[in-house]
């Protein structure tokens, strides 16, 4: 268990074909202009007022809704065409966006029918939930929805552990589910026409068959083929624990260094809750590593863990992996914990000697990791080690306080990082800033690579 184990992996999967991104991205907008189309071609248009601008917020927020649940069903495509970053962040953006056009949904349809019937608003909207078919149902969806949303606040999250969170966001699938029924009973725009019928079950099928198949189904056949089990837990540092594991076939599971899984460890309560961990070395035919720091309820109990203990994964996710890579220097830069998946990539990239540099950002000289193997790296591959060590200074910087001041900082600690590919892992805030000075440093975009550690 030590880095001169390092090797390539056993098996490369296949490199990602650049338009899947923009299929996905003309799909997306495709989709959104449909539903206008259909409530055009309804008399959207010709019967416009409150009532109709309620059904086409309806419609507008139904589709990003469904947008929403296939950014996030973990389709293999789409995982590798954009990666978890960008995913979460649309993910985050289509979910609040489709929170309020269904506010406004419920407002102007509510007042919409209120003037044709000369009611009172409140009135209005009471009779509707008791009397219009599936609308007790909407109801609980909207209900289910706004938790979900208010805990989605980033004030919110934060008081709120990464296992509870996830475990209230589940709602959301559930509110999906019970808005359907209303659409389809009461639902002018599904219930009129031929075509619009077409369009939502087909949308709705395919959002659920994805999550069945890819959330579900995939994750469930990987885990009996692989069968995956603790054999060793290992101290690396203050609060930091290597959990080496083995299985069967796992010379076939298509994973790659720099990505992750959700684990899941069948060592007692709270097993039912997932948590991401990267992979922290080049994954090999027979054994896979991840390393975890000490940040919370389910990270502090894999310091406990006893060989024999099986595993439960969901993936592997993140695009954070060799397949950028085109050659020539490169430059990794990892604050913190982020130095697990980059460490792994040390191990998997064809670079020459001399022509790797890893930043290594920590509060102190106790929370470096992995020293024997750095220095494994150093001299057997010729890795540059740069450790940046101190309390952070300016917000927006990357850099310890001392050296925050400093003009063109990482032109000074790698003279060639304008022709370098860049990968960086650490929290948002610095893996912000790191970018920032990579691009001002002259770094292509498109050879900046990045992973956060945030949810």
């Amino acid at each position: 268990m030590t880095a001169t184990a390092v090797r390539p992996p056993t098996v490369s999967p296949r490199t990602t074909p650049r338009w899947y991104a923009d299929v996905g991205g003309v799909a997306a907008g495709v989709s959104l202009l449909i539903v206008v189309a259909l409530w055009v071609s309804n008399g959207g248009l010709q019967q416009f007022g409150m009532s109709s601008l309620g059904r086409l917020t309806g419609l507008l927020a139904s589709d990003l809704l469904l947008l929403q649940v296939l950014l996030m069903a973990r389709i293999p495509m789409v995982e590798r065409a954009f990666g978890q970053d960008r995913l979460a962040r649309w993910h985050r953006w289509t979910g609040f966006t489709s929170f309020w056009l269904m506010v406004v949904h419920i407002v102007t349809i509510t007042l919409g029918y209120a003037s044709a019937s000369n009611a009172d608003v409140f009135a209005e909207l009471w009779d509707m939930i008791w009397t219009y078919p599936g609308m007790l149902l909407a109801t609980a969806a909207t209900l289910l929805l706004v938790l979900v949303v208010v805990t989605s606040i980033r004030a919110a999250r934060r008081k709120l552990r990464y296992e509870s969170w996830h475990l209230l966001h589940l709602y959301a699938y559930l509110g999906v589910g019970l808005a359907l029924p209303h659409q389809i009973w009461t639902g002018t725009d599904f219930t009129g026409s031929a075509a619009a019928r077409a369009y939502w079950w087909t949308l709705y099928l395919v959002s659920a068959g994805a999550v069945l198949a890819y959330r579900i189904g995939l994750p469930a056949w990987r885990n009996w083929r692989h069968r995956l089990v603790v054999t060793a837990v290992v101290p690396e540092g203050p609060g930091l624990t290597s959990v080496y594991l083995t299985g069967q076939r796992l010379g076939e599971l298509p994973v790659r260094a720099g990505q992750f899984f959700q684990w899941r460890f069948l060592d007692g309560t709270g097993w039912t809750r997932a948590n991401p961990y990267s992979l922290s070395s080049t994954p090999h035919g027979d054994r896979l590593r991840i390393t975890v720091k000490n940040l919370g309820d389910g990270s502090s109990r894999v310091a406990g863990l006893k060989p024999g203990t099986k595993v439960l994964v969901e993936g592997p996710y993140g695009k954070l992996t060799g397949e950028t890579y085109t050659g020539g220097p490169v430059v990794l830069m990892a604050c913190g914990i982020g130095v697990t998946p980059l460490l792994s990539l040390l191990g998997e990239l064809p670079y020459g000697p001399g022509e790797a540099t890893l930043i290594y950002r920590a509060r102190t000289e106790a929370e470096l990791a992995f020293r024997d193997e750095l220095e494994w790296f150093a001299t057997h591959r010729g890795v540059r080690v740069v450790t940046l060590l101190g309390p952070r200074g300016e917000q927006a910087s990357w850099l310890p306080g001392e050296l925050a001041g400093h003009p063109d900082p990482l032109r000074r600690i790698v003279p060639e990082i304008a022709g370098a590919h860049v990968y960086l892992c650490g929290p948002e805030d610095w893996t912000g800033s790191a970018r920032a000075a990579a691009l001002a440093a002259g770094v292509r975009a498109d050879r900046v690579h990045t992973e956060l550690f945030a949810w």
